[in-house]
């Protein structure tokens, strides 16, 4: 019974207002379209006045950030599990050509057996081979050089952010920060070098962190002849049962406490909307949802 249990997530339509209604289209198209064990699955799309309706796989385990601030930190081998999960879902994503572009804690959800998955497609974009975009988007701790210096950028990308992902999950916090953007803008632009690292943090974790936060998207692990396979090669992850993982037969190094189908405890409340149905613009962009 319990594979069958689905959640709503809902969008509200005055996302016209904010111009996001290309984002909202590309991920039902994504979303829909990805079979892989770390992504979560969209079965169903629907709208009323108010409204966009996304029927999707539940992760009744919460999201992983909830996860990390509650616990400050994780060690070495709960950070690999989960950044192996993420290495799987872009293993899958980039195969497509599908760039992700908004890696963050708060984008990984538990499911009820503790793997995480990737959710939140509103800036993935399918990318034809040898293909930039030059979209400015993603979570300002975690955007990539050269998306600030508008250089065009690709699924390279998204292996920075793994980069950034692994070092706030070891440490708590991300590698970049500032108390606006612009000043975490400027902590990316020095570069991984410039950020000092706390000793919890493992030679070999230290050394893929680096690889993979190069200044130089070439550069960067995963990006190069070998492709993502050089990332599962890493001493950091030595070791590691990547059949296991792919398999499910792994143990995750977390098991949420899920009491029921309705069980939504591991999320973090918030207060209902209670603005009204927004006015409608004619345009007819959501016929298709």
């Amino acid at each position: 019974f319990w594979s069958f249990v689905h959640c709503i997530c809902y969008v509200n339509l005055q996302i016209v207002e904010t111009r996001q209604q290309q984002h909202i289209m590309s991920e039902k198209e994504i979303m829909m379209a990805a079979n892989c064990d770390f992504i979560v699955k969209l079965f169903k799309t629907f709208k009323d006045c108010k409204y966009l309706y996304m029927l999707m796989e539940s992760c009744l385990g919460g999201e992983l950030w909830t996860i990390l601030r509650d616990r400050g930190n994780f060690d070495d081998q709960t950070t690999r599990f989960y950044t192996a999960c993420v290495v799987e879902a872009f293993d899958y994503l980039h195969s497509q050509g599908i760039i992700y572009r908004d890696l963050k804690p708060e984008n990984l959800l538990l499911d009820l057996k503790g793997y995480v998955k990737l959710v939140d497609f509103g800036f993935a974009k399918k990318l034809q081979v040898g293909r930039k975009t030059w979209t400015f988007c993603g979570t300002p701790e975690y955007v990539a050089p050269e998306v600030i210096l508008n250089k065009g950028h690709d699924i390279s990308a998204d292996y920075w952010s793994l980069g950034v992902l692994m070092f706030e999950l070891l440490t708590g916090t991300p590698p970049f920060t500032g108390l606006d953007p612009m000043k975490t803008y400027n902590s990316i632009l020095k570069g991984i070098d410039a950020v000092e690292f706390p000793r919890n943090i493992t030679k070999t974790a230290n050394g893929l962190i680096k690889r993979l936060c190069r200044d130089n998207p070439a550069e960067r692990l995963g990006y190069q002849r070998g492709g993502i396979k050089d990332i599962q090669k890493h001493k950091w992850f030595e070791g590691f049962y990547w059949e296991g993982l792919r398999n499910r037969t792994l143990t995750p190094p977390i098991v949420p406490n899920v009491r029921s189908v309705i069980d939504c405890s591991n999320f973090d409340e918030y207060p209902p909307d209670t603005d009204g149905p927004p006015p409608d613009d004619n345009s007819g962009w959501d016929i298709e949802f």
